[in-house]
């Protein structure tokens, strides 16, 4: 299973960049090779923040798997983050 995930951020600031590197972490510790990020800055794409109703940033948007769930901020919440991405299941080691 891949988890397609997108991250909005808002230009370089230190939160933005916090976001990325704590989804980074995430990804590779928890995920291992089963995702694809993309990182979208809404200074640069300000239509598809729209579309996707994004109201703040940072934002995670999990596209896939199903259901599409939204995390706000700067991902430094790990439990949240996992129990945001359906990490955590019944099917899934939580070790």
């Amino acid at each position: 299973m891949t988890y397609r995930l997108r991250l909005y951020i808002t230009g370089r600031t230190s939160h933005s960049m916090r976001a990325i590197e704590n989804l980074r972490d995430i990804c590779e510790k928890e995920l291992r090779g089963q995702f694809e990020v993309e990182v979208i800055d809404v200074l640069e794409n300000p239509a598809l923040a729209e579309n996707e109703k994004i109201l703040a940033t940072p934002t995670l948007v999990k596209k896939l798997p199903e259901p599409v769930r939204k995390i706000i901020g700067d991902l430094s919440d790990r439990q949240k983050v996992l129990l945001g991405l359906d990490v955590f299941g019944p099917d899934k080691n939580n070790d």
